[in-house]
């Protein structure tokens, strides 16, 4: 059997993969890595292998990769050339450790140039730095994940019971990050996937009026939805203290812990549709149904986005 790498397992994504993963292979076929020392504890009394592995720091990552099969790589949570660079060390050092497969968390329409998504930068940016390499890779491009707008749902409680939004009438298959992790832990385990690129998409595309809809429903709430421009959006953000960009400063336990140009031109994206990807490969890839926008707020205390887990230093 063949030895897997996951990293960032002390984040959101790469906890919820390792944590269900030996429902595919055995805790000895498994290389679990951290960025910072102190989130290797848990893991290495539970009797894992858990190395430290920062990708903003490429000496140790050789070493921390040595014995791996097949790697897989989350997208760092930060935005521009620091993120590219920290890409760049992962792939290089995975390469020179002898890995033979890299699986990737991408975004959905990455490599079109039309997609005006700031975010879908970087991706694009790795996907073509891992494509030419000689290695095989597998591109997970995700939908946006359910949990970053269900807690800006229930967190329009405390603006006047409405979201603001510039993204329009565009569409999105919203999918849970729990998801997207479980899509990542089947593409990492199988071993017949050559040079693929998958869209790992929601049971249905609707717009953020459905997805609101559907909310309201759910909670017995009444949230609504201010329709504004992108100037009005940043504004938006810009009152509740999130930053421009991820180089800005992040509010601890913030509920919008992300950053504000990331958002905004992600809208801009789904307005244009340049997110609209709908595709039933989650199901072929895993054999399980993703879950639906109604589930996760019926369940909400369990889809919630969470403390940002940044590496960025």
């Amino acid at each position: 059997m063949s030895k897997l790498i996951i990293n960032g397992v002390d984040g959101n994504f790469g906890y919820y993969v390792a944590s269900h993963i030996e429902k595919l292979v055995k805790k000895e076929d498994l290389i679990l890595t951290v960025p910072f020392e102190k989130a290797r504890e848990p893991w290495l009394e539970k009797g894992y292998d858990c190395r430290l592995a920062n990708f903003n720091h490429p000496d140790s990552l050789t070493e921390a990769f040595k014995g791996g099969d097949a790697i897989l790589i989350i997208s760092a949570p930060f935005v521009g050339v620091k993120r590219r660079a920290a890409h760049k060390n992962a792939v290089d050092a995975a390469i020179k450790a002898g890995v033979k497969k890299i699986v990737y968390t991408s975004l959905v329409n990455a490599q079109d140039e039309e997609n005006p998504s700031i975010e879908k930068i970087d991706h694009a940016w790795t996907e073509n730095y891992i494509a030419n390499k000689d290695i095989n890779f597998v591109f997970l491009r995700n939908s946006q994940y359910a949990e970053a707008m269900i807690t800006a749902y229930f967190a329009a409680v405390d603006t006047g019971h409405m979201m603001t939004s510039c993204q329009g009438d565009g569409h999105m298959s919203y999918i849970s990050r729990r998801d997207c992790a479980k899509a990542a832990m089947y593409a990492l385990a199988r071993e017949d996937l050559f040079y693929s690129v998958l869209n790992i998409n929601g049971p249905e595309s609707m717009t953020l009026k459905e997805f609101i809809a559907l909310g309201n429903k759910a909670s017995g709430l009444h949230i609504g939805l201010n329709e504004v421009s992108e100037e009005e959006t940043y504004a938006a953000f810009d009152a509740i203290g999130v930053p421009r960009n991820t180089d800005g400063k992040f509010q601890e336990d913030s509920k919008a812990p992300y950053s504000s140009d990331g958002m905004v031109t992600f809208a801009r994206a789904i307005r244009l549709e340049k997110m609209s990807t709908h595709t039933k490969v989650f199901e072929w890839l895993t054999g399980d149904q993703p879950r639906t926008v109604s589930y996760m707020f019926e369940h909400q205390e369990d889809y919630q986005v969470g403390r940002r887990n940044s590496t960025d230093n």
